[in-house]
Protein backbone atom coordinates (compact mmCIF):
# COMPACT_ATOMS: atom_id res chain seq x y z
CA UNK A 1 0.00 0.00 0.00
CA UNK A 2 1.39 3.39 -0.98
CA UNK A 3 0.90 6.60 0.95
CA UNK A 4 -1.44 8.95 -0.92
CA UNK A 5 0.22 12.15 0.31
CA UNK A 6 3.69 11.00 -0.75
CA UNK A 7 2.46 10.05 -4.21
CA UNK A 8 0.68 13.37 -4.65
CA UNK A 9 3.76 15.26 -3.49
CA UNK A 10 5.87 13.44 -6.09
CA UNK A 11 3.28 14.18 -8.77
CA UNK A 12 3.29 17.87 -7.88
CA UNK A 13 7.09 17.93 -7.89
CA UNK A 14 7.11 16.88 -11.55
CA UNK A 15 3.89 18.38 -12.88
CA UNK A 16 2.83 21.20 -10.53
CA UNK A 17 -0.77 20.94 -9.35
CA UNK A 18 -2.38 17.58 -8.60
CA UNK A 19 -5.85 19.00 -9.24
CA UNK A 20 -8.28 16.46 -10.78
CA UNK A 21 -5.81 13.59 -10.48
CA UNK A 22 -7.20 10.06 -10.82
CA UNK A 23 -5.49 7.26 -8.91
CA UNK A 24 -5.25 3.83 -10.54
CA UNK A 25 -3.82 0.55 -9.32
CA UNK A 26 -2.67 -2.30 -11.53
CA UNK A 27 -1.92 -5.54 -9.66
CA UNK A 28 0.89 -7.95 -10.24
CA UNK A 29 0.02 -11.59 -10.50
CA UNK A 30 1.15 -14.89 -9.09
CA UNK A 31 0.38 -18.13 -10.85
CA UNK A 32 -0.79 -20.58 -8.21
CA UNK A 33 -0.32 -23.57 -10.50
CA UNK A 34 -0.18 -24.31 -14.22
CA UNK A 35 3.33 -23.30 -15.27
CA UNK A 36 4.43 -23.15 -18.91
CA UNK A 37 0.88 -24.08 -19.87
CA UNK A 38 -0.36 -20.80 -21.35
CA UNK A 39 1.44 -21.28 -24.68
CA UNK A 40 0.33 -24.92 -24.83
CA UNK A 41 -3.40 -24.16 -24.98
CA UNK A 42 -4.28 -25.22 -21.47
CA UNK A 43 -5.83 -24.11 -18.20
CA UNK A 44 -3.85 -21.81 -15.90
CA UNK A 45 -4.71 -20.67 -12.39
CA UNK A 46 -3.33 -17.21 -11.54
CA UNK A 47 -4.45 -14.61 -9.01
CA UNK A 48 -3.99 -10.85 -9.02
CA UNK A 49 -2.08 -9.66 -5.94
CA UNK A 50 -1.86 -6.56 -3.77
CA UNK A 51 1.65 -5.74 -5.00
CA UNK A 52 1.55 -3.74 -8.20
CA UNK A 53 1.87 -0.32 -9.82
CA UNK A 54 0.08 2.85 -8.73
CA UNK A 55 -0.55 5.49 -11.36
CA UNK A 56 -1.59 9.10 -10.80
CA UNK A 57 -3.19 10.48 -13.96
CA UNK A 58 -4.18 14.03 -14.89
CA UNK A 59 -5.61 15.07 -18.24
CA UNK A 60 -4.43 18.25 -20.01
CA UNK A 61 -5.01 20.00 -23.36
CA UNK A 62 -1.66 19.26 -25.04
CA UNK A 63 -1.31 16.49 -27.66
CA UNK A 64 1.08 14.36 -25.62
CA UNK A 65 1.27 11.97 -22.70
CA UNK A 66 4.11 12.69 -20.28
CA UNK A 67 5.14 9.89 -17.90
CA UNK A 68 7.49 9.97 -14.92
CA UNK A 69 8.32 6.95 -12.76
CA UNK A 70 9.66 6.54 -9.24
CA UNK A 71 11.85 3.70 -10.56
CA UNK A 72 13.48 5.86 -13.25
CA UNK A 73 13.82 9.21 -11.51
CA UNK A 74 15.96 10.92 -14.16
CA UNK A 75 13.90 9.80 -17.14
CA UNK A 76 10.81 11.20 -18.78
CA UNK A 77 8.73 9.52 -21.46
CA UNK A 78 6.79 11.69 -23.90
CA UNK A 79 4.29 10.09 -26.27
CA UNK A 80 2.41 11.97 -28.98
CA UNK A 81 -1.33 11.39 -28.97
CA UNK A 82 -1.55 12.15 -32.71
CA UNK A 83 1.94 11.82 -34.24
CA UNK A 84 4.22 8.87 -34.99
CA UNK A 85 5.07 6.44 -32.19
CA UNK A 86 8.20 4.30 -32.42
CA UNK A 87 10.20 2.23 -29.90
CA UNK A 88 13.00 4.19 -28.23
CA UNK A 89 16.05 2.37 -26.88
CA UNK A 90 16.96 5.35 -24.67
CA UNK A 91 14.03 4.62 -22.34
CA UNK A 92 13.18 0.92 -22.86
CA UNK A 93 10.56 0.88 -20.07
CA UNK A 94 8.70 3.58 -21.97
CA UNK A 95 8.16 1.26 -24.91
CA UNK A 96 5.35 -0.50 -23.04
CA UNK A 97 3.31 2.72 -22.70
CA UNK A 98 4.27 3.73 -26.26
CA UNK A 99 2.96 0.46 -27.66
CA UNK A 100 -0.28 0.62 -25.67
CA UNK A 101 -0.99 4.19 -26.79
CA UNK A 102 -0.30 3.28 -30.42
CA UNK A 103 -2.47 0.17 -30.44
CA UNK A 104 -5.40 1.80 -28.64
CA UNK A 105 -5.18 4.76 -31.02
CA UNK A 106 -5.01 2.46 -34.05
CA UNK A 107 -8.22 0.80 -32.83
CA UNK A 108 -10.00 4.09 -33.51
CA UNK A 109 -9.93 5.66 -30.05
CA UNK A 110 -9.36 9.34 -29.31
CA UNK A 111 -6.62 9.73 -26.72
CA UNK A 112 -6.34 12.81 -24.52
CA UNK A 113 -3.14 14.42 -23.36
CA UNK A 114 -2.13 13.38 -19.84
CA UNK A 115 0.48 13.65 -17.13
CA UNK A 116 1.23 10.36 -15.35
CA UNK A 117 3.31 9.47 -12.33
CA UNK A 118 4.02 5.78 -11.69
CA UNK A 119 5.15 4.10 -8.48
CA UNK A 120 5.60 0.35 -8.10
CA UNK A 121 5.53 -1.99 -5.11
CA UNK A 122 6.55 -4.92 -7.32
CA UNK A 123 10.10 -6.16 -6.76
CA UNK A 124 12.27 -5.78 -9.86
CA UNK A 125 13.00 -8.86 -12.02
CA UNK A 126 10.84 -11.03 -9.77
CA UNK A 127 8.65 -12.69 -12.40
CA UNK A 128 5.49 -11.17 -10.91
CA UNK A 129 4.67 -9.67 -14.29
CA UNK A 130 5.62 -6.01 -14.09
CA UNK A 131 5.46 -5.54 -17.87
CA UNK A 132 1.84 -6.73 -18.20
CA UNK A 133 1.02 -4.75 -15.05
CA UNK A 134 2.35 -1.57 -16.68
CA UNK A 135 0.62 -2.26 -19.99
CA UNK A 136 -2.76 -2.75 -18.34
CA UNK A 137 -2.32 0.35 -16.17
CA UNK A 138 -1.64 2.55 -19.21
CA UNK A 139 -4.59 1.02 -21.10
CA UNK A 140 -6.98 1.62 -18.19
CA UNK A 141 -5.70 5.19 -17.79
CA UNK A 142 -6.11 6.28 -21.42
CA UNK A 143 -9.23 4.22 -22.21
CA UNK A 144 -11.30 3.79 -19.00
CA UNK A 145 -14.12 2.12 -20.92
CA UNK A 146 -11.85 -0.92 -21.25
CA UNK A 147 -12.53 -1.63 -17.57
CA UNK A 148 -16.33 -1.36 -17.77
CA UNK A 149 -17.06 -5.10 -17.74
CA UNK A 150 -15.35 -8.48 -18.05
CA UNK A 151 -15.73 -8.55 -21.84
CA UNK A 152 -14.03 -5.15 -22.17
CA UNK A 153 -11.31 -6.23 -19.75
CA UNK A 154 -10.61 -9.36 -21.80
CA UNK A 155 -10.29 -7.17 -24.92
CA UNK A 156 -7.85 -4.93 -23.05
CA UNK A 157 -5.78 -7.97 -22.07
CA UNK A 158 -5.60 -9.14 -25.69
CA UNK A 159 -4.54 -5.70 -26.87
CA UNK A 160 -1.79 -5.53 -24.25
CA UNK A 161 -0.58 -9.00 -25.23
CA UNK A 162 -0.35 -7.85 -28.86
CA UNK A 163 1.74 -4.89 -27.72
CA UNK A 164 4.17 -7.23 -25.99
CA UNK A 165 4.27 -9.71 -28.89
CA UNK A 166 4.51 -7.23 -31.76
CA UNK A 167 5.76 -3.86 -30.48
CA UNK A 168 8.10 -5.13 -27.74
CA UNK A 169 8.92 -8.45 -29.46
CA UNK A 170 8.43 -10.83 -26.51
CA UNK A 171 6.34 -13.91 -27.34
CA UNK A 172 4.43 -14.09 -24.06
CA UNK A 173 1.18 -15.95 -23.59
CA UNK A 174 -2.09 -14.33 -22.49
CA UNK A 175 -2.10 -15.37 -18.82
CA UNK A 176 -0.41 -12.32 -17.31
CA UNK A 177 -2.57 -9.71 -18.99
CA UNK A 178 -5.80 -11.64 -18.38
CA UNK A 179 -5.11 -12.17 -14.67
CA UNK A 180 -4.30 -8.47 -14.19
CA UNK A 181 -7.31 -7.29 -16.19
CA UNK A 182 -9.80 -9.79 -14.72
CA UNK A 183 -8.51 -10.15 -11.16
CA UNK A 184 -11.07 -10.48 -8.38
CA UNK A 185 -10.27 -10.11 -4.70
CA UNK A 186 -10.36 -13.40 -2.73
CA UNK A 187 -10.48 -15.39 -5.98
CA UNK A 188 -8.15 -17.05 -8.44
CA UNK A 189 -8.80 -17.05 -12.19
CA UNK A 190 -9.25 -20.41 -13.88
CA UNK A 191 -8.42 -19.42 -17.45
CA UNK A 192 -8.55 -21.52 -20.60
CA UNK A 193 -5.76 -20.06 -22.72
CA UNK A 194 -7.07 -21.76 -25.88
CA UNK A 195 -10.50 -20.12 -26.03
CA UNK A 196 -10.13 -17.49 -23.24
CA UNK A 197 -13.12 -18.80 -21.30
CA UNK A 198 -12.67 -18.28 -17.57
CA UNK A 199 -14.24 -18.55 -14.16
CA UNK A 200 -13.40 -17.05 -10.78
CA UNK A 201 -12.71 -19.71 -8.13
CA UNK A 202 -12.95 -18.64 -4.45
CA UNK A 203 -9.49 -18.59 -2.87
CA UNK A 204 -10.33 -19.17 0.78
CA UNK A 205 -7.07 -20.03 2.52
CA UNK A 206 -8.40 -19.79 6.07
CA UNK A 207 -5.48 -19.61 8.50
CA UNK A 208 -2.97 -20.00 5.64
CA UNK A 209 -1.54 -17.51 3.19
CA UNK A 210 0.53 -17.53 0.03
CA UNK A 211 4.04 -16.27 0.80
CA UNK A 212 6.07 -15.06 -2.17
CA UNK A 213 9.79 -15.89 -1.97
CA UNK A 214 12.12 -13.98 -4.30
CA UNK A 215 15.45 -15.66 -5.10
CA UNK A 216 16.96 -12.30 -6.14
CA UNK A 217 18.92 -14.20 -8.78
CA UNK A 218 19.73 -12.11 -11.85
CA UNK A 219 17.44 -13.48 -14.58
CA UNK A 220 19.55 -13.05 -17.73
CA UNK A 221 18.70 -16.50 -19.13
CA UNK A 222 14.95 -16.31 -18.80
CA UNK A 223 13.94 -15.09 -22.24
CA UNK A 224 16.25 -17.38 -24.24
CA UNK A 225 15.30 -20.44 -22.17
CA UNK A 226 11.62 -19.53 -22.34
CA UNK A 227 11.78 -19.44 -26.13
CA UNK A 228 13.72 -22.72 -26.10
CA UNK A 229 11.03 -24.47 -24.04
CA UNK A 230 8.32 -23.05 -26.28
CA UNK A 231 10.12 -24.48 -29.30
CA UNK A 232 10.54 -27.87 -27.61
CA UNK A 233 6.84 -28.03 -26.83
CA UNK A 234 6.00 -27.29 -30.45
CA UNK A 235 8.34 -30.06 -31.58
CA UNK A 236 6.74 -32.50 -29.13
CA UNK A 237 3.30 -31.57 -30.48
CA UNK A 238 4.52 -32.08 -34.05
CA UNK A 239 5.83 -35.54 -33.16
CA UNK A 240 2.47 -36.57 -31.71
CA UNK A 241 0.64 -35.09 -34.70
CA UNK A 242 2.44 -37.49 -37.03
CA UNK A 243 0.37 -40.26 -35.40
CA UNK A 244 -2.78 -38.52 -34.14
CA UNK A 245 -4.12 -35.02 -34.62
CA UNK A 246 -4.43 -32.70 -31.63
CA UNK A 247 -4.40 -28.92 -31.65
CA UNK A 248 -2.63 -28.26 -28.36
CA UNK A 249 -0.08 -30.25 -26.37
CA UNK A 250 -2.32 -30.27 -23.27
CA UNK A 251 -4.78 -32.44 -25.21
CA UNK A 252 -2.27 -35.31 -25.27
CA UNK A 253 -2.37 -38.13 -22.73
CA UNK A 254 0.39 -40.09 -21.04
CA UNK A 255 -0.06 -42.82 -23.67
CA UNK A 256 0.87 -40.35 -26.41
CA UNK A 257 4.38 -39.91 -25.02
CA UNK A 258 5.35 -43.12 -26.84
CA UNK A 259 5.12 -41.19 -30.12
CA UNK A 260 7.92 -38.81 -29.07
CA UNK A 261 11.30 -40.45 -29.72
CA UNK A 262 13.48 -37.66 -28.34
CA UNK A 263 13.72 -38.21 -24.53
CA UNK A 264 14.10 -34.48 -23.83
CA UNK A 265 10.99 -33.60 -25.80
CA UNK A 266 9.17 -36.46 -24.08
CA UNK A 267 10.01 -35.02 -20.65
CA UNK A 268 8.79 -31.57 -21.73
CA UNK A 269 5.48 -33.05 -22.89
CA UNK A 270 5.18 -35.13 -19.69
CA UNK A 271 5.35 -31.93 -17.65
CA UNK A 272 2.69 -30.19 -19.73
CA UNK A 273 0.29 -33.16 -19.58
CA UNK A 274 0.72 -33.73 -15.84
CA UNK A 275 0.65 -30.02 -14.97
CA UNK A 276 -2.66 -29.63 -16.78
CA UNK A 277 -4.14 -32.39 -14.63
CA UNK A 278 -2.81 -30.66 -11.51
CA UNK A 279 -4.52 -27.37 -12.44
CA UNK A 280 -7.90 -29.12 -12.66
CA UNK A 281 -7.29 -30.92 -9.37
CA UNK A 282 -6.20 -27.67 -7.67
CA UNK A 283 -9.40 -25.87 -8.66
CA UNK A 284 -11.45 -28.78 -7.31
CA UNK A 285 -9.42 -28.86 -4.10
CA UNK A 286 -10.09 -25.16 -3.49
CA UNK A 287 -13.80 -25.58 -4.16
CA UNK A 288 -13.82 -28.23 -1.42
CA UNK A 289 -11.55 -26.29 0.92
CA UNK A 290 -8.91 -29.02 0.79
CA UNK A 291 -5.72 -27.03 1.33
CA UNK A 292 -3.62 -30.12 2.12
CA UNK A 293 -4.40 -31.44 -1.36
CA UNK A 294 -3.52 -28.07 -2.88
CA UNK A 295 -0.19 -28.17 -1.05
CA UNK A 296 0.63 -31.63 -2.42
CA UNK A 297 -0.16 -30.38 -5.93
CA UNK A 298 2.22 -27.43 -5.50
CA UNK A 299 4.97 -29.84 -4.45
CA UNK A 300 4.31 -32.12 -7.43
CA UNK A 301 4.32 -29.15 -9.79
CA UNK A 302 7.76 -28.06 -8.62
CA UNK A 303 9.14 -31.59 -8.95
CA UNK A 304 7.93 -31.74 -12.56
CA UNK A 305 9.29 -28.28 -13.36
CA UNK A 306 12.63 -29.41 -11.92
CA UNK A 307 12.92 -32.90 -13.43
CA UNK A 308 10.82 -32.81 -16.59
CA UNK A 309 10.85 -29.18 -17.70
CA UNK A 310 14.23 -28.29 -16.16
CA UNK A 311 13.54 -24.63 -15.44
CA UNK A 312 14.21 -24.37 -11.69
CA UNK A 313 17.93 -24.24 -10.83
CA UNK A 314 19.76 -24.38 -7.51
CA UNK A 315 18.34 -21.10 -6.23
CA UNK A 316 14.66 -21.96 -6.65
CA UNK A 317 15.20 -25.58 -5.55
CA UNK A 318 17.05 -24.51 -2.38
CA UNK A 319 14.41 -21.96 -1.41
CA UNK A 320 11.50 -24.33 -2.07
CA UNK A 321 13.13 -27.24 -0.19
CA UNK A 322 13.98 -25.00 2.78
CA UNK A 323 10.40 -23.70 2.97
CA UNK A 324 8.92 -27.20 2.82
CA UNK A 325 10.97 -28.27 5.83
CA UNK A 326 9.29 -25.69 8.06
CA UNK A 327 6.35 -27.02 10.07
CA UNK A 328 3.26 -25.14 8.93
CA UNK A 329 4.27 -25.02 5.27
CA UNK A 330 1.97 -27.39 3.40
CA UNK A 331 3.35 -26.90 -0.12
CA UNK A 332 5.73 -24.81 -2.21
CA UNK A 333 6.82 -24.39 -5.81
CA UNK A 334 8.50 -22.03 -8.23
CA UNK A 335 6.17 -19.67 -10.07
CA UNK A 336 6.75 -17.86 -13.33
CA UNK A 337 9.15 -18.72 -16.12
CA UNK A 338 11.87 -20.03 -13.81
CA UNK A 339 15.68 -19.71 -13.80
CA UNK A 340 15.40 -17.35 -10.83
CA UNK A 341 12.49 -15.11 -9.99
CA UNK A 342 10.02 -16.22 -7.37
CA UNK A 343 8.60 -19.25 -5.61
CA UNK A 344 5.44 -19.43 -3.51
CA UNK A 345 4.75 -21.25 -0.27
CA UNK A 346 1.36 -22.15 1.18
CA UNK A 347 2.03 -21.57 4.85
CA UNK A 348 0.10 -21.18 8.12
CA UNK A 349 0.16 -17.57 9.23
CA UNK A 350 1.75 -18.53 12.57
CA UNK A 351 4.70 -20.14 10.76
CA UNK A 352 5.49 -17.25 8.40
CA UNK A 353 8.18 -15.53 10.50
CA UNK A 354 9.92 -18.82 11.25
CA UNK A 355 9.93 -19.74 7.57
CA UNK A 356 11.36 -16.37 6.55
CA UNK A 357 14.20 -16.62 9.08
CA UNK A 358 15.12 -20.28 8.61
CA UNK A 359 14.62 -20.58 4.85
CA UNK A 360 16.35 -17.26 4.34
CA UNK A 361 19.41 -18.39 6.32
CA UNK A 362 19.66 -21.78 4.56
CA UNK A 363 19.32 -20.04 1.21
CA UNK A 364 22.00 -17.45 1.99
CA UNK A 365 24.49 -20.09 3.15
CA UNK A 366 23.98 -22.24 0.06
CA UNK A 367 23.77 -19.58 -2.65
CA UNK A 368 25.36 -16.45 -1.21
CA UNK A 369 22.19 -14.53 -2.10
CA UNK A 370 19.67 -12.92 0.22
CA UNK A 371 16.09 -13.91 -0.55
CA UNK A 372 13.23 -11.50 -0.10
CA UNK A 373 9.81 -12.51 1.19
CA UNK A 374 6.46 -10.80 0.58
CA UNK A 375 3.15 -11.32 2.30
CA UNK A 376 0.33 -10.15 0.09
CA UNK A 377 -3.35 -10.66 -0.47
CA UNK A 378 -5.41 -11.10 -3.61
CA UNK A 379 -6.60 -8.03 -5.49
CA UNK A 380 -9.22 -6.80 -7.89
CA UNK A 381 -8.08 -6.18 -11.45
CA UNK A 382 -6.68 -2.91 -12.77
CA UNK A 383 -8.79 0.19 -12.31
CA UNK A 384 -9.43 3.44 -10.47
CA UNK A 385 -9.24 3.32 -6.69
CA UNK A 386 -10.83 5.93 -4.42
CA UNK A 387 -7.60 6.63 -2.56
CA UNK A 388 -4.25 4.97 -1.76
Amino acid sequence: MHNSEILRAQFEKHFGSSHNVRVLFSPGRVNIIGEHIDYNGGLVFPAAISLGIYGLVQEHERDEIVIRSADFVDEEVRISTKGDIMPDSKTPWGNYPRGVVLYIRNAGNTIHGMNMYLSSTLPKSSGLSSSACLECLIAAAIAPRLTEDDFSRARMALLCQRVENEFIGVQCGIMDQMSIALGKKNHALLLNTADLSFSHIPLDLGEHLILIMNTKKPRNLVESKYNERLSECRKALAAINKIKKIEHLVEAGEDDLQYIEDPVLSRRARHVISEQARVIQAAEALKKGNLVKLGHLLDASHASLKNNFEVTGIELDTLVDAARNIEGCIGARMTGAGFGGCAIALVHKNAVEKLIVHAGEIYRKKTGLRAEFYQCTTSDGVGIIPEV
